[in-house]
C-alpha cells in the first residue's frame, strides 16, 4: 500500500486529451501534483517509519527479542536504508521531506488556506520523524536535504538543531491547524472532514517529549500546566490497521507474521512475559497467545526437548545466574504455563516449534485473545489483524509525566501518574478483547483484577527506597505499558538507565550497549560527506550519561 500510494502521488490528470499539452509525461512539475496523495505518502511513510523506530527500540530493551549475540552486528548499517529513503528520497518513492514541502509549495501557490490542513499535518508528522532520527542516529541532515540541486551531497546538522527545526515545523503546524483548517486524513480524521484539535494536542505532546528528551524540565511542566495534550485515550495517535490480508495487505504486520498456515513467526521476550507473570499483570492474555499449555524445561515437563526447545537441555549461562542485578536462570530459556519465548540476543536457527511458541495476541496486534484453548493460529483466526500501531497514548504522555515528578523528586506525584498511566493503559488493552469474537469471555480481566493489579503496583512504587529501587517499579511498569510501541523506551533507557533489572544479553560479552544506530549504508556511499560512525557507543546530543562498556561497569547497568 505505501508503494502504491508514494509511487502515485506524482501522477496527475489532464482535463484533455491533447497530449502535447505535457511536455514530459515522465517527469511532470511539483505544481501539478494531487496535494491529498502527497499527504497519504507522508502519512505511510512515517507509518513504516514507526513500525522501524518502535521494533528497534523495542529490540534492545527486551520488549521484543533481540536475534545477536552482540549489538555490532544486531544492527546494521543496511537496516536503517529503509527509514532514511522514506525520509529523504527525491526521486523514486519520494520521501517525507520532499512531500511535504510540495504540499507547502501547493498551498503558497493557491493562496487561500485551502491547503492548510495538508500541509500542517505533514509538517507535524516530519517533525516527530525528524525528532526521532535524531534520537536513533545523531546528526543529520535538513537545511540542506530538500535541495538536491544545489546540496546533491546534503551535510549533516548538528542533532540540536535539527530539533529546534522541528520545533519550529511544530509551531507553523500550530499555526495552521489554529486558523480552522479542517481535512482529513488517515490517522485523526478518518472520515469525515475534522478541525486540527487533537493534532494541537499532538503538537503540544510533541514539545513535551522533546523537553524531556533534552532535559528541559521547565519548559514540560509550563505545556504540562495548560492541560492541552494528549490526556486521554480518545486522544490516543495511532494507526488502525484493518483485516484485508491482499491487494493491499492491510493487518498489523505482527498479525501477518504470527496467523499464517504455517504457524508462528515471531519470538516473545521471555524478560518481558516473566515480568507480567511475576506481577499478576491481568494484560498477560491480551498481548500474548500460547498455542501449548506446557513449555519444554518447565515443571511440567523437566526432562525438556532438545528438537524444539534445545536450550532446556542445557543450565543457564554463569552471567545470567551470578549477575550483578540479580538472578536471571529462571528466565534463560522457558517459563512456566506455556509462556514459550526467547531470552535476549538467541540467535540460534528456528526449530520446528511455529505451532508451539506464544504468538502475539488480541493487543495490539488483534490476534486470539488467550482463553486456555491453546489451539493453533492461522490465517484470518482472532481479530484478523484489525489491531493498531501505537504511536503516542495518553498512557505513555502519564509515564513522561510521572518520570519528570521523579527526576524532582516528588515521589507521592509520580505515583499517582503511574497509577493514572496503568488505567488508562488497562483501560485501552482490555477493550481489544472484543476484537476476538472466538474468545471465552469468562476469562477475560474483571475489575477487581484490575485493581488489584495497580493497587499492588502502587503500593510496591511506595514501598521502594527512593532512589535505584522507586526507578525500578516506574520503569518496569512503564516498559509493560509500551509494548506494542516502544520508541519511547529506547529513549528512557538512555536517558535514566533504568530498570536495572533487565535481562542480560545471552552473550556474556555483547559489546557495549547501543547508543545510536549507524548510518544507512546506501547513504555512506552514495554521500561523501556521510562517513559512517567508528562504532554504536556515538552518544546523541542530549546523552550525557556515562559511556557504555562491553560488561556491567558502563551505562545502562543492565548492560
Amino acid at each position: 500500500m505505501a508503494i502504491a500510494v508514494a509511487s502515485s502521488a506524482m501522477f496527475y490528470s489532464c482535463e484533455t486529451i491533447e497530449l502535447e499539452l505535457v511536455e514530459n509525461p515522465n517527469g511532470l512539475s511539483e505544481d501539478q501534483a494531487d496535494p491529498d496523495l502527497l499527504l497519504n505518502a507522508v502519512q505511510l511513510g512515517y507509518l513504516s517509519n514507526m513500525g522501524y523506530f518502535n521494533g528497534q527500540a523495542s529490540s534492545l530493551t527486551r520488549l521484543n527479542v533481540f536475534f545477536s549475540r552482540d549489538y555490532f552486528n544486531g544492527i546494521t548499517p543496511v537496516s536503517v536504508n529503509a527509514v532514511w529513503t522514506r525520509t529523504y528520497s527525491t526521486t523514486g518513492t519520494r520521501g517525507m521531506i520532499p512531500n511535504t514541502f510540495a504540499i507547502e509549495a501547493l498551498n503558497a501557490a493557491a493562496g487561500d488556506g485551502s491547503l492548510d490542513y495538508q500541509e500542517a499535518v505533514a509538517k507535524t508528522l516530519l517533525a516527530h520523524n525528524m525528532m526521532l532520527l535524531v534520537d536513533f542516529i545523531g546528526d543529520v541532515p535538513f537545511s540542506e536535504a530538500n535541495n538536491p540541486e544545489e546540496f546533491p551531497a546534503p551535510n549533516v546538522d548538528p542533532g540540536a538543531s535539527v530539533y529546534e527545526a522541528a520545533l519550529e515545523l511544530l509551531t507553523e503546524a500550530q499555526s495552521l491547524f489554529a486558523g480552522g483548517a479542517v481535512g482529513t486524513d488517515l490517522f485523526y480524521n478518518t472520515g469525515a472532514a475534522a478541525n486540527g484539535d487533537q493534532y494541537i494536542k499532538l503538537i503540544r505532546t510533541l514539545r513535551m517529549k522533546a523537553a524531556l528528551t533534552t532535559g528541559d524540565l521547565a519548559t514540560f511542566t509550563s505545556i504540562e500546566s495548560t492541560g492541552n495534550f494528549i490526556s486521554s485515550n480518545d486522544d490516543d495517535f495511532q494507526y488502525n490497521y484493518v483485516t484485508n490480508d491482499v491487494n493491499p495487505d492491510g493487518r498489523h504486520p505482527d498479525y501477518a507474521a504470527d496467523y499464517t498456515p504455517s504457524g508462528a513467526a515471531l519470538y516473545q521476550s521471555n524478560w518481558l512475559m516473566n515480568q507480567m507473570i511475576e506481577s499478576d499483570d491481568p494484560r498477560i492474555r491480551y498481548y500474548f497467545y500460547r498455542q501449548n499449555d506446557c513449555t519444554p524445561g518447565a515443571s511440567c515437563d523437566p526432562d525438556g526437548d532438545g528438537q524444539t526447545l534445545s536450550c532446556s537441555l542445557i543450565a543457564p549461562p554463569v552471567h545470567y545466574v551470578n549477575n550483578p542485578n540479580g538472578n536471571f536462570g529462571d528466565i534463560f530459556c522457558f517459563l512456566e504455563d506455556g509462556y514459550w519465548g526467547r531470552p535476549h540476543g538467541d540467535d540460534q536457527g528456528t526449530p520446528p516449534d511455529s505451532f508451539f511458541r506464544t504468538a502475539v495476541g488480541v493487543y495490539p496486534a488483534a490476534g486470539f485473545f488467550d482463553d486456555n484453548t491453546f489451539k493453533n493460529v492461522g490465517l484470518g483466526l482472532g481479530g484478523g489483524g484489525a489491531g493498531i500501531e501505537p504511536f503516542i497514548l495518553a498512557s505513555y504522555v502519564d509515564f513522561m509525566r510521572a518520570e519528570v515528578r521523579l527526576a524532582q523528586n516528588n515521589a507521592p506525584a509520580a505515583a499517582a501518574l503511574m497509577q493514572s498511566a496503568i488505567t488508562k493503559s488497562t483501560d485501552k488493552v482490555l477493550g481489544f478483547a472484543a476484537l476476538d469474537a472466538s474468545r471465552d469471555a469468562s476469562f477475560e480481566a474483571s475489575a477487581a483484577d484490575v485493581t488489584a493489579f495497580i493497587d499492588a503496583q502502587v503500593a510496591a512504587f511506595n514501598a521502594a527506597a527512593p532512589g535505584d529501587d522507586q526507578w525500578n517499579v516506574l520503569a518496569e511498569n512503564l516498559y509493560v505499558t509500551q509494548y506494542g510501541g516502544g520508541a519511547e523506551v529506547y529513549n528512557f533507557y538512555r536517558r535514566t538507565g533504568y530498570p536495572t533489572t533487565l535481562v542480560p544479553n545471552l552473550e556474556p560479552n555483547p559489546g557495549p550497549f547501543v547508543r545510536s544506530v549507524p548510518y544507512p549504508a546506501n547513504e555512506v556511499v552514495a554521500n561523501p560527506n556521510i562517513s559512517q560512525k567508528p562504532n554504536q557507543n556515538v552518544q546523541v546530543f542530549w546523552d550525557n550519561n556515562p559511556p557504555s562498556a562491553a560488561d556491567f561497569t558502563g551505562f545502562p547497568a543492565a548492560n
